[in-house]
């Protein structure tokens, strides 16, 4: 049903965002497993526990606001998910992956962000203080999670960085190895036969 004031809004927008943590509670224990960083799968393991407890905030101001709990299909975060998951299944695991991963929990966590700073607005102009305060505490902690998130990255992406140039320095040392070793036994083996082809030339002279 389309809203036709700004508290009909406010509950599609609620119905929404409470759609959206849920699917993030079933995405955040996958791209955990994904992630070979120790921080990383940390800070995805804590955010899930903090998740959960967005959705009971979600189901919270709908009582107080006495409304059935409902949710409504969120196609942006179903995007950023399954954008999240694509990256998983083309990456091989490891530093690299673990960038991808960072890039793509901020994407959900400004989207998030976005959503709860709309609600907590919305909640503001409707003198709706409880459903304010809960907001206005979700909303707090997705900024906590996405400066964590930018922390690991200042250390992950440096790795990356590093890690993609030392391969390449690999790959051509075992390029010019490869390359070198046949004309070095050549060499060997033509300078052996001239010493030899001279020491006959001596003997005969003598």
């Amino acid at each position: 049903m389309a809203a036709e004031n700004l508290k009909e809004l406010f509950v599609e927008e609620l119905k929404d965002i409470y759609d959206a943590e849920k699917q993030l509670i079933k995405a955040l224990p996958k791209m955990a497993k994904a992630a070979e960083s120790e921080d990383l799968r940390s800070a995805f393991d804590e955010h899930l526990e903090i998740t959960r407890m967005h959705v009971e905030r979600c189901e919270e101001i709908f009582k107080v606001l006495d409304l059935p709990v409902r949710s409504k299909p969120c196609e942006g975060m179903k995007g950023l998910i399954e954008e999240g998951q694509e990256v998983v299944n083309e990456l091989e695991p490891g530093i690299v992956l673990d960038a991808a991963l960072i890039a793509a929990a901020q994407k959900v966590e400004h989207y998030e962000i976005a959503s709860y700073g709309t609600l907590a607005t919305f909640a503001e102009v409707l003198d709706l203080s409880d459903a304010k305060d809960l907001l206005g505490q979700t909303l707090e902690e997705e900024k906590e999670a996405d400066e964590k998130l930018t922390q690991i990255a200042g250390q992950i992406n440096p790795q990356a960085e590093m890690g993609q140039s030392a391969e390449g320095e690999e790959e051509d040392k075992d390029e010019m190895a490869t390359v070198s070793a046949p004309r070095s036994s050549n060499r060997g083996r033509a300078g052996s036969s001239s010493r030899g082809a001279n020491g006959k030339s001596r003997s005969k002279r003598r």
